[in-house]
């Protein structure tokens, strides 16, 4: 096994036929990889939609949450989940464009650095969103590229591809997965910017506004300053008493909203 892609969704019905389709053209002659959904407690016919899909494709695997838990905490149960050493992320509302999985996996390897120790985060250089989406999410990587200095220009995007088990050592909170570029700098990872396309939304309706896309993370944005403060300033002794307290309390800050829940695989015979 290479590659697992993990696509977390909450009620996207009308995406899951033909957004699984296309991950599947993309991928043709790839080698080997999975593909896992994980259905974040989805009211719709979402489940329903999946286990048709699974007829279709002999690479899904579902899991599925009971209630809704949010993206992040669907996004770290696929990870868990997943078999593959390197993971690839995108959303499940379809606007991300399976043919720039191809894309991230060939620059990964053309690379001429450490692999074990990259990460690729994808970059919608030419967004097809509602200005006001446009305007939030401008907003919010601004604050976020200003005061984390994470140098990546769009957090947000789903398309990122990096090593499970850098992502396992991460600290696991709500949201976290809007940090992952200066989480995974903070370890000594290198993280790259890759261009890549983004698509209309066509079916279903985007579960983010202005609210949860700024204010939610400004909390979080301090405990994320923290850690990377307190390790940066104190390399030379970053495994001393001093630098485990101060990574006890960042870590601590930001999980006052754990990031855990249970989850259950699910096949056709079940």
């Amino acid at each position: 096994m290479e590659f697992s892609i993990v696509v977390p969704v909450y009620n996207e019905a009308g995406n899951i036929g033909p957004l699984v389709d296309e991950i599947c053209a993309a991928l043709i002659g790839r080698g080997d990889w999975e593909l896992l959904y994980v259905d974040d407690g989805s009211d719709d016919g979402t489940r329903a939609e999946l286990r048709r899909a699974q007829t279709a494709c002999a690479q899904l695997r579902v899991l599925r949450h009971t209630q809704r838990s949010g993206q992040s905490s669907a996004l770290l149960t696929g990870v868990r989940a997943a078999q593959a050493p390197w993971i690839i992320t995108l959303d499940g509302d379809g606007q991300n464009d399976p043919v720039d999985i191809p894309l991230l996996i060939d620059r990964l390897v053309a690379e001429d650095i450490a692999l074990a120790n990259t990460m690729l985060a994808g970059h919608r250089t030419r967004r097809c969103d509602t200005w006001l989406k446009r305007v939030s999410s401008r907003v919010a990587n601004g604050v976020r590229s200003r005061l984390l200095k994470d140098a990546t220009p769009d957090t947000g995007c789903g398309l990122k591809l990096f090593p499970r088990a850098l992502f396992l050592a991460l600290p696991a909170f709500d949201h976290m997965h809007r940090f992952l570029p200066a989480l995974m700098q903070r370890q000594g990872v290198h993280v790259l910017s890759v261009p890549v396309r983004h698509r209309p939304r066509e079916r279903g309706v985007s579960k983010y506004g202005v609210r949860n896309r700024l204010w939610v993370g400004l909390v979080d944005i301090a405990g994320v300053m923290w850690l990377q403060r307190r390790r940066l300033s104190k390399e030379g002794a970053a495994d001393g008493r001093q630098a485990q307290i101060s990574d006890a309390l960042g870590v601590g800050w930001l999980q006052r909203r754990p990031c855990v829940v249970s989850s259950k695989e699910e096949s056709l015979d079940v």
